[in-house]
C-alpha cells in the first residue's frame, strides 16, 4: 500500500483538526475536544494511521477510557480499521490485568477475591460498629470511600484531609474514618479486594518492584487516554508509572464536560498538561457534528453565562470551547412550565408520542433527570401512553433471560449452519422465542421481552452492513462471537424504546430528541450544591444534557412537586436569559438554592431572654421550660412522619431529625426549602432526603 492509498483509506473524511490529531503520531499531545466533534473518531483513526504506516507495533499502545461501554465501541472502531489487535480498555480493567499477570511474582500466593460491590460489606462493617446500616446511608458512605481511595487517602489521612466533604450518610469525618477502617478489616477477613485496590496495589508494585516496571514499560510504548478530564489522582499515578518518564502520550478531554468531581476526578491533569509538557502539540476539536445549530447555540451560552466571585474556582477552569454547528438548522429549543411533576410528566410523554407518530424511533427519544429518584413518574406516564421504555442502570441487557436463552440457540445453530443470510437465520431462531417482526401492541413484560430480542436483529443487521456477507464475509458464528466479546465488556445493542437516565449516566450517548426534566431551583442545581465549585460542576452537567441532543431539545419544570400543592417552586437559575422572556441571572456559582446552608444558631432564648445552655436549647430557640410556640397536632404530625421515615428506612428515629430539631420545625413553620435550610440540624443531606416531605406536612397544617 502507497503513502497516498494509506492516507485516502485512513485519513480521508477527517475535519483539518481531526486530520492533525491522527497524523500527529510521536511525542505528547493534548486534545481539547468539545461535545460531538469527533474526538473517538479521531484518535482511532490516529492509531490505525500509526499502525499502518509502521510508526505504532499494535501490541505495545495501550489506549484507556473510563467505562467498559467506551472501550467497547473504541475497540469495534478499531476492528473496523484493520487493527483490531490494539488493545483499548478501562483504567481497572487494565490494571487489573497486570495484577493478575505479576501477583504470583510480584506478591506471591494467589490474588484475593474481587468484591463486585460495596454495598453488604460496607454495611457489615457499620453493623460492628454500630453505625447506621440503611439503604441511603451506605449508598453515600460507598461513594466516600471510594473518592477517598482513588485521593490516595487512608483512615487515618482521611480525617486531615476531608474537611470539606459534609457528613455523608450523617456521619462525621471521625466516624466515617472508622467506618472506612472497619470496611478495610472486612475485606482483609474474607480476603477480598475492591476496584480502587485493584488500582492501588498495582501502584504499589510498580513503584517497589523495578523488574515490573521494567516489564511494563517495555510492553508499552505509547499510551492514549479518553475523557482525561476524568482522570482521578490514582489513575493519574498509575499513568506516570506506565510511563516512566517517557512522553509518548495522548490525551483527549474536554474541562466543560467534568461531573465526576464527587468520585475523585479533576481536570487539572488535562488542563496542566501544557504546563507540564511545554513541547506537547494541543490540538482543539470544536466542530460539533451532532447538534444543530439551535442546541450548539443554547449549549454555548449556558458556559458563557458562567460567573464567580471565587478565584479558587476560577483558576480551575480555562474559558470554554465555543462549539461551532455543522448541522443544517433545526428546530429551536422548547421550554415548558407545568403546574406539578404529574403533569410534567404526562405533557412530556404526549410530546414524546407526537415525535413517535412522526417517525422518531422510540430508541432515539431519551429522558435526562438530575436523580434517579425522578424516574417513576416518567415509568408511570409512558406507559400509560403505550411507549416502552429502558431504565438506563437497571437490569444489565446481557443478563436477561431472554438475551442469554437467545445467546444459547444462536449458538446452537452455528454449528449446523449453512451459507444463508445471517439476518434471517437470526430472525428464524430468535422467532421460537417470540421475535416478530411487528412490535407487541402491549406494554409490560412482552413487550420489554420483544424489545431485548429486536435489538439482536437489528445488530446482526447492522453487523451485516458493515462487515460484509456472502461466502467470506460475515457468519452466524462471527455474530456469536461478537455477541459474547460484547456480554463480556457489557457492550448492549440498542433497544427498541425510549431512554430513562439520570444526568449522569447519560455521559456518551446521544440521541436525536432529549427531554431534560425537573429543570427547576433545587434539582438543578441541586440544593445541597453551596460551594463556587459545586455549582459550577451542576451547569457543567446541564451542559453535558443539552449537547445529548441531536435535533430535539425540550426543557420542562413543574411549580409544585404534587397536584394542588404549593407553587413554591422556580426555573433553574442555569436558564435565566436562556429561557423566552427571561433575564440573565444574578447568581453567582457559589450561590445555592439556599443562600446559607446553615444559620448560626441562637445563644439566647427568644422568649425570655435568658442565655440558652444546651445544644437541644439552642436547636429550639427557647428554654425548655418556656412555652412552646408550635401547634400540637402540626408536631404530632411530623412525630408519625418521623416514625414512618425511620421504620421505613430502618434506623432510629433521632437519625431522621432529633426532638429538638422537629420542634424547631414546627415552631419556624419554613414555607421553603430555603427556610428550611436555616434550621440547625437540617444539613444538606436531611434536606434533600426529607426536605419535600417535611414542607408536605407543613403545607398541609
Amino acid at each position: 500500500m502507497d503513502e497516498r492509498t494509506l492516507e485516502e483509506r485512513i485519513l480521508a473524511g477527517l475535519d483539518e483538526e481531526q486530520r492533525a490529531v491522527a497524523t500527529t503520531l510521536n511525542g505528547p499531545l493534548c486534545v481539547l475536544a468539545g461535545a460531538g466533534t469527533g474526538k473517538t473518531r479521531a484518535i482511532t483513526h490516529r492509531i490505525a494511521y500509526g499502525v499502518h504506516s509502521g510508526v505504532y507495533n499494535p501490541s505495545r499502545l495501550l489506549a484507556v477510557t473510563f467505562t467498559a461501554r467506551a472501550a467497547a465501541e473504541m475497540r469495534t472502531r478499531l476492528r473496523d480499521l484493520g487493527v483490531g489487535s490494539v488493545q483499548a480498555r478501562t483504567f481497572h480493567a487494565a490494571a487489573l490485568r497486570q495484577l493478575q499477570y505479576f501477583w504470583p511474582h510480584a506478591v506471591g500466593g494467589q490474588l484475593p477475591g474481587l468484591l463486585d460491590h460495596k454495598a453488604a460489606t460496607i454495611a457489615e462493617a457499620a453493623r460492628r460498629l454500630r453505625l447506621p446500616s440503611d439503604r441511603a446511608s451506605i449508598r453515600d458512605l460507598a461513594a466516600e470511600i471510594e473518592w477517598a481511595k482513588v485521593s490516595m487517602l487512608t483512615p487515618e489521612t482521611y480525617l486531615v484531609k476531608a474537611t470539606d466533604r459534609g457528613e455523608p450518610g450523617g456521619l462525621d469525618r471521625t466516624a466515617v474514618a472508622r467506618l472506612f477502617q472497619s470496611y478495610e478489616d472486612v475485606k482483609t477477613d474474607r480476603n477480598l479486594i475492591d476496584f480502587e485496590d485493584v488500582l492501588l496495589i498495582n501502584v504499589g508494585i510498580l513503584q517497589e518492584d523495578p523488574r515490573v516496571a521494567a516489564t511494563v514499560r517495555d510492553q508499552y510504548r505509547h499510551f492514549v487516554v479518553d475523557e482525561y478530564q476524568d482522570v482521578s489522582p490514582l489513575q493519574q499515578r498509575m499513568l506516570d508509572l506506565w510511563l516512566g518518564g517517557r512522553d509518548d502520550l495522548c490525551v483527549v478531554g474536554d474541562a466543560s464536560q467534568t461531573i465526576y468531581s464527587f468520585t475523585g476526578a479533576t481536570p487539572r491533569h488535562l488542563l496542566d498538561f501544557p504546563a507540564r509538557y511545554p513541547q506537547a502539540q494541543v490540538v482543539k476539536l470544536i466542530r460539533d457534528y451532532r447538534s444543530t445549530p439551535q442546541v450548539v447555540g443554547l449549549a454555548n451560552s449556558l458556559l458563557a453565562a458562567r460567573r464567580s466571585g471565587d478565584l479558587e474556582a476560577d483558576a480551575l477552569w480555562s474559558p470554554p470551547l465555543n462549539l461551532v454547528a455543522q448541522r443544517p438548522t433545526g428546530p429551536a429549543p422548547e421550554f415548558l412550565e407545568c403546574s406539578d411533576d404529574e403533569a410534567e410528566a404526562a405533557a412530556v410523554a404526549a410530546r414524546i408520542k407526537a415525535l413517535i407518530n412522526a417517525g422518531t424511533l422510540a430508541s432515539e427519544i431519551a429522558v435526562l433527570f438530575r436523580t434517579n429518584g425522578q424516574s417513576e413518574a416518567y415509568e408511570q406516564a409512558l406507559a400509560s401512553a403505550g411507549i416502552g421504555y429502558q431504565l438506563r442502570g437497571g437490569e444489565r441487557f446481557f443478563a436477561r433471560k431472554e438475551v442469554r436463552d437467545a445467546i444459547l440457540q444462536l449458538r446452537a445453530a452455528s454449528r449446523a449452519a449453512e451459507d444463508e443470510p445471517v439476518g434471517q437465520m437470526v430472525r428464524d431462531v430468535l422467532g421460537n422465542l417470540g421475535y416478530q417482526d411487528e412490535a407487541p401492541k402491549t406494554g409490560g413484560a412482552v413487550r420489554e421481552r420483544w424489545e431485548s430480542l429486536a435489538a439482536l436483529v437489528a445488530l446482526a443487521d447492522e453487523l451485516v452492513a458493515t462487515r460484509g456477507g456472502g461466502e467470506a464475509g460475515f457468519t452466524l458464528v462471527d455474530f456469536v462471537s461478537e455477541l459474547q466479546e460484547r456480554a463480556t465488556a457489557q457492550h448492549a445493542p440498542t433497544v427498541q424504546g425510549v431512554t430513562l437516565a439520570s444526568l449522569h449516566s447519560a455521559k456518551g450517548l446521544e440521541w436525536d430528541a432529549v427531554f431534560l426534566v425537573g429543570m427547576s431551583e433545587g434539582l438543578m442545581p441541586i440544593s445541597f450544591a453551596d460551594t463556587p465549585a459545586s455549582v459550577d460542576e451542576e451547569r457543567r452537567l446541564l451542559y453535558v444534557g443539552i449537547t445529548r441532543a441531536r435535533e430535539f431539545l425540550n426543557l420542562s419544570w413543574s411549580t409544585a412537586r404534587t397536584p394542588g400543592g404549593r407553587a413554591n417552586r422556580k426555573p433553574s437559575r442555569f436558564l435565566d436569559g436562556l429561557r423566552p422572556n427571561s433575564t440573565a441571572s444574578v447568581h453567582g456559582p457559589g450561590d445555592s438554592v439556599r443562600k446559607q446552608r446553615k444559620t448560626t444558631a441562637p445563644t439566647t432564648c427568644r422568649v425570655c431572654g435568658k442565655m440558652l445552655s444546651s445544644g437541644a436549647e439552642r436547636k429550639m430557640g427557647r428554654c425548655a421550660d418556656c412555652p412552646a410556640g408550635y401547634d400540637e397536632a402540626l408536631f404530632e404530625a411530623l412525630r408519625q412522619w418521623r416514625l414512618e421515615a425511620a421504620k421505613a428506612a430502618e434506623v432510629p428515629a433521632y437519625v431522621v431529625f432529633t426532638d429538638a430539631t422537629l420542634v424547631a420545625i414546627a415552631e419556624a413553620g419554613p414555607e421553603s426549602l430555603d427556610d428550611l435550610a436555616k434550621l440547625p440540624g437540617v444539613g444538606p443531606a436531611k434536606l434533600e432526603r426529607y426536605g419535600e416531605a417535611v414542607l408536605e406536612i407543613m403545607a398541609s397544617a
